[in-house]
């Protein structure tokens, strides 16, 4: 893999693939909408793994909402104080710079992923619906979710998901007034206040079936102790009852992020669920045939000089790293 670097006026940084297949990913980092940076595993070790597989990732370095006091790591500098719609419009605006610069990153527009982990997971699948309701033409050929979170008010856990979750406190982490509280402070609403009303974009959880007709297939790979994963499962119906295709695994002996974890097993395990749903975008290879002699393949495009490629600047939904860091 050549050495990542900046794009689109820092808002993303890409991965480029030691031996490009064609396919790509714009992988978003969790971290409860206010926490996270693309040196954390889940992004980064994330995005070099499958570099190194073959898929181009361009990893989204997306607006912060703040930390409110109290919160756990609310010790951290803060880097951002910015609610919805902040880091969903920079995941478009890096859907955007990727599929404007598909040719020169070596990735096949209809061959492009969009994914994230934990709150990025619920990035990915709002800017996707986001992407529906706009009647874009480029849509993600598939939508990968780990361990998302996509309901700010959650259905209760079944009964042995309950009893996995008291067996085990430590990863009993996102009961309902936490997950509550999370999506408050990233909607910047009165946590009292209720969520009627709230945009799909930001609880992607609350599309009704007409809603996500159209929405690309989709992997969700759920941690395995984690309540979380009931908003992932209710989201997996609703694509279910709109005959989308959805596959969800829960993996097996996990608790919630296990992905920022690649000293676990499981990491791996679910790096390789995500290779090979990628790798299924790949056309079959075809039959060679030599009937009138050997056929001359054309050259793969060169990768891009990382000093030239530079974001196309756009109103919307691409914008210049400056009009965005001035937006509320």
């Amino acid at each position: 893999m050549s050495e990542p670097y900046a794009g689109a006026d820092g808002l993303v940084r890409v991965y480029p693939a030691r031996e490009p297949n064609g396919t790509g990913l714009v992988w978003v980092h969790g971290g409860a909408f206010a926490f996270g940076e693309l040196d954390m595993p889940e992004s980064d070790w994330v995005a070099r793994e499958l570099a190194a597989r073959g898929t181009t990732v361009v990893a989204v370095d997306y607006r912060l909402a703040p930390v409110p006091e109290g919160w756990e790591d609310a010790a951290r500098p803060a880097r951002g104080e910015h609610h919805y719609p902040a880091a969903s419009d920079d995941v478009l605006a890096a859907w955007s710079w990727t599929v404007d610069n598909a040719a020169r990153l070596r990735i096949a527009p209809e061959r492009l992923a969009l994914g994230g982990a934990s709150a990025g997971g619920n990035l990915a699948a709002g800017a996707t619906l986001r992407l529906l309701e706009a009647g874009l033409s480029t849509l993600p050929a598939l939508v990968i979710l780990a361990y998302p979170t996509l309901l700010a008010v959650q259905p209760a856990p079944d009964p042995a998901l309950r009893a996995a979750l008291d067996a085990n406190p430590d990863a009993d982490r996102f009961g309902p007034a936490v997950v509550r509280a999370m999506y408050a402070n990233y909607l910047g609403t009165p946590l009292d206040g209720g969520f009627d009303g709230a945009p799909l974009g930001a609880i992607p959880g609350l599309a009704t079936p007409g809603e996500v007709a159209g929405f690309p297939p989709t992997l969700i790979v759920n941690s395995d102790v984690d309540e979380l994963r009931v908003s992932a499962e209710a989201f997996a119906a609703t694509l279910r009852d709109a005959g989308r295709p959805v596959e969800v695994v829960a993996e097996p002996g996990t608790h919630h992020g296990h992905l920022n974890r690649p000293q676990e097993a499981a990491a791996s395990v679910t790096l390789a669920r995500f290779e090979a749903r990628l790798a299924s975008l790949l056309p079959a290879t075809p039959t060679v045939r030599h009937a009138s002699g050997p056929q001359s393949l054309s050259a793969p495009e060169a990768a891009p000089d990382p000093q030239n490629v530079t974001a196309e600047r756009r109103a919307d939904p691409l914008r210049s790293r400056e009009t965005r860091a001035a937006t509320p």
